[in-house]
């Protein structure tokens, strides 16, 4: 329905204009679709007159002519407005309001769309009457929305009218312009010109001089720029940086400002002074490490030469003279004095760094490469195991590394020597740098060079900062950044500030260099130490199986080494030391488990029969123990081992190959010592025949302390790996801890050891022994009480190396073990007496049969029984054999515990016995008096009289009084 009506109503709505030029007879609410409204065609405004022309009101007469009829309906228009807007008001109610109020208010929510199937059913299909309605709605709604247009249209009027207004003043606005224009024109034509003329000329005669004073600077300026580059390409770096100095004044100024031709300026003098740097460090590195790589190769054909260097860590330490210090000292200052202009002198003594550090490695391994080749064309030395080295035929086939491990340890340690001349050389020319660096910062006080110098420091201080500050970075210079011109920069008001400041700045500049000066030569000497480490490093596998001496060699020059080179840089080589102390534990840890087999295998095959002990091993006792000797390292010197079969028998060898031969063959010396049984009879039998065949009755013994000792090749060979212990503490002082320790090990495994073979009887199915006979314990127990004794001279002497955090713990450790010796002594006498009171026991059970005999049987025997005889001869043998072998101390202590027995064992056995008959009394009488002798014999350290008085004794007298008054 609103489809077909709208469109038919469209057009009077949109016809509605206030047109002026509409005809009177139209009605101004109800306009046709034929009154369109025409656009007047205004003629073209006359251009402007110019300031100082006449305007009339006959030129606007075309102009007011073309709008005075539609003026006129505008103001008929407008009256009947007014008139209409008055009823309006006088009804007291808007148009639109009347509207709403005729025409639903469905129509006017904002919601509404026909679409919508509620709003379709309530306008159409379930309201007929509506739907007829709908287009006097429309009218109703066009005739108010028409009158309150009709109602707003007096606004326009209301701005034509306004215009008119403005028109007229625009109007005396020109008209007053012109008059003040005239008037302008007259002043400046009288009064301003001839000044304004003045002034013109007085200007331009200022630019002509400032363009005069610019094209001089110009002049200059590019003057300048010839001669730096002339001074730079001649290497004149002090005069090519007083130019810069000046072009560096003038472009932090303002006299160079806004010219086009030097915008490229501070870029070329940067550039300029880039080149100036370049050229002072290329003289610096030049002069401080160029002009020092003829060392090398001196040193290097002079090694080639002889072949061998004898060194001594100070005698080849590279000096400098006193005048060659003065001409060194000449030749660098200028490049230093330039360098710290420029506050480049910390970044080149970094590169300064890094090129020694470079120059030092690649020294050290082309004189390693050339000497190789010498060493290994040298013939192999004797001792040197065939196949471990790799000859370098060709000259490159092998690897460094191998080559390096194929050499003997002589070879070897002479290309220590080599290498230690070439890095002293480098490190003397680094230290030589060094101290002049620090000559000119801090000792240059009475030199003519001092004021360049500290002008130079200030100078490279204040651009340091400049330059950090430009960076953005933060440094530990203070918050100052003067420029070249140090009176343009400052910051501070007080002149007296201003000196704290620049004294604050070159202080830290100064540090910045000495810094920088000490790292330097420090990175010299720890890049030797890498590289001596590396080789050691490659070495290692092999330097464990050394000799003592061999190792000690390489182990000394590497002190010597690490001395001399921490003397130099001022600071610990950590590297170099934990390297040669991993090494040296690792040779402790090979050379103790190597003694430990070797020990091991020499007491599984000790026959334990007494050995004559060469003088080479008293030497040692002699020289290690007694206190008026020092220790020595003689035990080291093969040369002192003499070439007799016993000496061979107890010489060791640090190769692991050889322990299996070092085993000492007893039978070479003595023919063993055992027996068939443990009888004190057999074993004095098997030491008569021992001696015999030895040659001599008796055999040398070893002394300590005034006593001496009965040896058998175990104990031998246990004094001598001592010896090399004592050699390892004295030399390898860093880890005398660990050679206590590993002291400890070997004493408590011989102590141990021989525990199972002689107390255990473990020699009896180790070596072969038929039984363990008191020869053997009274032999074991010498063994075992001259390692007791000498428990404390070893202590004294490892423990002058020790420090004294170790001691404590290390001393504990030594007195267990001396304790442990000391029972074990106790238990092998132990041992000797519980087997005479078996040998003891064994007689007495047939004690009873024997007297039960002589009651039936007559006397006719005056002799001892067989049972005494026996006895008394068993207990002779024995005190023979330990009365040769034992200390007197020994015996008595032994033979005191033998007398205890015999007299409780024998007493009890004749009071539990009946003897009724006579002559059962007689014999045991006699029998009683025969052990009682014996016991009187045996030595004791008994004070009673008569000696060894017992309950023997005691049974005697209570029982046969009246046959010992008979």
């Amino acid at each position: 329905m609103e489809s077909n009506v709208a469109p038919a109503k469209a057009p009077s709505i949109a016809s509605i204009l206030n047109n002026p030029h509409a005809g009177k007879s139209d009605g101004w609410w109800w306009p046709t679709s034929s009154s369109l409204p025409v656009v007047p065609e205004f003629a073209p405004l006359n251009p402007l007159p110019k300031p100082g022309s006449d305007l009339t009101r006959t030129d606007f007469t075309p102009y007011i002519a073309s709008f005075s009829d539609p003026f006129a309906r505008f103001h008929d228009i407008q009256t009947h407005t007014k008139s209409t807007l008055l009823l309006d008001d006088q009804n007291g109610e808007n148009a639109l309001v009347a509207c709403l109020r005729e025409v639903p208010s469905l129509y006017f929510k904002e919601d509404f769309q026909l679409e919508d199937g509620v709003t379709f059913k309530s306008v159409t299909a379930e309201n007929l009457v509506v739907q007829e309605k709908l287009s006097q709605y429309l009218d109703v709604v066009e005739l108010h929305l028409v009158r309150e247009i009709s109602l707003r249209s007096s606004s326009f009027f209301e701005a034509q009218g306004q215009l008119e207004d403005l028109n007229s003043k625009i109007v005396e606005g020109c008209k007053r312009i012109r008059e003040l224009k005239e008037t302008i024109r007259l002043l400046d034509t009288n009064l301003v010109g001839p000044a304004r003329k003045l002034q013109e000329l007085n200007v331009k005669r200022s630019d002509l001089v400032a363009l005069q004073n610019k094209l001089n600077l110009i002049i200059y300026v590019n003057q300048a720029l010839s001669t730096l580059n002339l001074l730079v390409a001649s290497a004149d770096c002090a005069g090519a940086l007083d130019v810069t100095d000046d072009l560096q004044h003038l472009l932090d100024g303002d006299e160079l400002a806004g010219l086009h031709c030097f915008r490229h300026l501070r870029d070329e003098l940067a550039t300029s002074i880039d080149s100036i740097n370049s050229i002072l460090s290329a003289e610096f590195m030049r002069v401080t490490i160029q002009e020092a790589g003829n060392m090398d190769a001196a040193i290097t054909s002079k090694f080639k030469a002889r072949a061998t260097i004898a060194i001594n860590g100070e005698g080849h330490e590279v000096k400098l003279d006193e005048e060659e210090t003065s001409n060194f000292r000449d030749r660098l200052l200028p490049f230093v004095i330039g360098l710290l202009r420029t506050a480049k002198l910390p970044a080149v003594l970094r590169i300064y760094r890094d090129t020694l550090t470079a120059d030092m490695k690649t020294a050290i391994k082309t004189a390693v490469e050339e000497l190789l080749r010498v060493l290994c064309a040298q013939p192999l030395d004797s001792d040197f195991v065939a196949g471990e080295r790799v000859v370098d035929t060709d000259g490159g086939s092998s690897s460094l590394a191998s080559r390096l491990r194929s050499l003997p340890p002589e070879s070897f340690v002479q290309l220590l020597k080599a290498i230690f001349m070439i890095v002293q050389a480098h490190l003397a020319r680094a230290s030589e740098v060094k101290k002049t660096i620090e000559w000119i910062i801090c000792h240059l006080d009475d030199h003519y060079a001092a004021d360049s110098v500290a002008a130079a420091i200030a100078l490279g201080a204040a651009a340091a900062e400049t330059a950090s500050e430009a960076d953005g970075q933060i440094t530990t210079f203070s918050q100052f950044s003067p420029p070249s011109n140090f009176s343009r920069g400052f910051s501070i008001h007080e002149k007296g500030n201003d000196v704290t400041t620049m004294s604050h700045l070159s202080r830290n500049f100064r540090a910045d260099i000495l810094r920088e000066n000490t790292e330097a030569v420090f990175a010299a000497c720890d890049a030797a130490h890498g590289r001596w480490a590396k080789i050691l490093g490659v070495r290692a596998p092999i330097h464990p199986k050394l000799r003592l001496q061999e190792f000690l060699n390489i182990y000394n020059i590497t002190q010597e080494f690490i001395t001399a080179t921490e003397k130099i840089g001022g600071r610990l080589g950590y590297s170099i030391r934990g390297t040669i102390q991993s090494q040296a534990k690792a040779f402790v840890d090979f050379q103790h488990d190597s003694r430990m087999a070797k020990l091991k295998a020499i007491l599984d095959q000790e026959n334990w029969a007494e050995f004559d002990v060469p003088d080479e091993f008293q030497t040692i006792v002699t020289s290690l123990f007694c206190p008026k000797s020092g220790t020595t390292g003689h035990a080291d010197d093969d040369s002192a081992v003499t070439a007799t079969s016993q000496t061979e028998v107890v010489q060791s060898s640090s190769d692991p190959s050889m322990v299996d031969a070092g085993v000492p063959n007893i039978s070479h010396n003595t023919e063993q010592s055992d027996s068939t049984s443990t009888h004190p009879d057999s074993t004095s039998q098997s030491n008569d025949t021992n001696s015999r065949e030895s040659g001599r009755s008796n055999p040398r013994m070893l002394s300590f302390g005034g006593v001496s000792y009965h040896m058998v090749n175990c104990g031998l060979i246990l004094v001598k790996m001592l010896s090399e212990y004592i050699d390892m503490n004295n030399s390898l002082t860093g880890l005398s801890s660990e050679v206590v320790h590993r002291v400890v090990d070997i004493l408590k495994f011989f102590n141990t050891r021989t525990c199972q073979l002689v107390l255990g009887a473990g020699a009896m199915q180790v070596s072969g022994l038929k039984s363990i006979t008191s020869k053997h314990l009274a032999l074991t127990s010498q063994v075992i009480s001259f390692t007791y004794t000498i428990i404390p001279e070893i202590k004294r002497i490892l423990f002058l190396k020790v420090p004294e955090t170790h001691k404590g713990l290390l001393m504990l450790e030594v007195d267990r073990v001396a304790q442990d010796y000391k029972v074990h002594r106790d238990e092998i006498h132990s041992k000797l007496v519980q087997i005479m009171r078996e040998r003891l026991l064994v007689h007495l059970r047939s004690l009873p049969q024997i007297v039960e005999s002589w009651n039936r049987q007559e006397d006719t025997d005056s002799q001892p029984s067989q049972y005494a005889r026996s006895i008394t001869k068993e207990v002779g043998l024995l005190q023979r054999v330990l009365s040769r072998t034992l200390h007197e101390v020994d015996v008595q202590a032994i033979f005191r515990q033998v007398v205890i027995i015999f007299h409780s064992q024998i007493s009890e056995a004749f009071s539990r016995l009946d003897i009724s008959s006579q002559q059962a009394r007689q014999r045991t009488y006699r029998d009683v008096q025969h052990l009682l002798g014996c016991i009187r014999s045996l030595p004791s350290d008994s004070k009673s009289n008569p000696p060894n008085w017992g309950q023997l004794d005691e049974f005697l007298a209570q029982n046969f009084c009246a046959e010992a008054s008979q």
